[in-house]
């Protein structure tokens, strides 16, 4: 029996406050993978709420979840919370030595970091905060989607999509990944540059400027959970 056929078991993380096409983009491609099943988790059943106001329903806790081949976890305001969660934590290094791969997009790559689970793999997350992996160990690589061994991370939010792509290549061959690319008709032609390397360099300041007092502010937490895995 080939892999592709074999059941794989993918979690993907919810938390309050999560972006959902964090979620949603790699969750539509990964259910595509013949033998996928498929697991939103949390502590418990209770809908959760992205930073979008849209309501997600958990459909296992961490309690009851078997070893997983794949763990996905989401970013969003969220992931800062979502890095102190000792509960989240616990469970995703619980998992990580048996899991065939160990994964995020955007934000959701810090709270892989905060769990000590990437020092020394290359990473990647949202531009804005890839200055905040080294902290945690990581090595902070500006690219959409990166690969280091069995950890596999996206950049901000619809690289989410590519980074599922990129997965599913993994998990069923590049074949597959072609069908299920032109199933989803998967060809952007975004009208404005969507990275600061090809963005006009007033928009990328505006963004900066707003997010000032966030990284601020999270400098503090970031040093003192990475504190904690060293």
């Amino acid at each position: 029996m080939s892999r592709a056929t074999e059941t794989t078991r993918i979690g993907f993380v919810l938390f309050p406050a999560l972006t959902q096409l964090d979620l949603t983009g790699p969750w539509e491609v990964l259910t595509r993978l013949p033998g996928a099943d498929c697991q939103l988790l949390s502590h418990d059943l209770q809908p959760v709420k992205s930073a979008s106001g849209l309501s997600i329903l958990p459909t296992l806790t961490y309690a009851d979840c078997p070893q997983l081949d794949i763990i996905v976890v989401p970013g969003g305001p969220g992931h800062v919370d979502a890095m102190q969660d000792p509960g989240l934590l616990a469970f995703l290094r619980q998992q990580a030595p048996q899991c065939r791969f160990l994964t995020a997009v955007c934000t959701g790559t810090l709270v892989l970091a905060a769990a000590g689970l990437l020092i020394g793999y290359r990473a990647t997350t949202h531009w804005a905060s890839l200055h905040r992996l080294p902290v945690f160990g990581a090595l902070a690589a500006d690219d959409r989607v990166v690969l280091d061994r069995n950890r596999l991370t996206g950049g901000g939010v619809t690289a989410g999509i590519d980074f599922g792509f990129r997965l599913l290549s993994e998990l069923g061959g590049v074949e597959l990944a072609k069908e299920v690319q032109l199933q989803m008709e998967y060809a952007p032609e975004p009208p404005f540059a969507g990275h600061p390397s090809t963005a006009d360099a007033e928009t990328v300041e505006t963004l900066k400027d707003r997010g000032l007092t966030f990284f601020s502010e999270v400098a503090a937490i970031d040093a003192h959970l990475a504190s904690l895995i060293r």
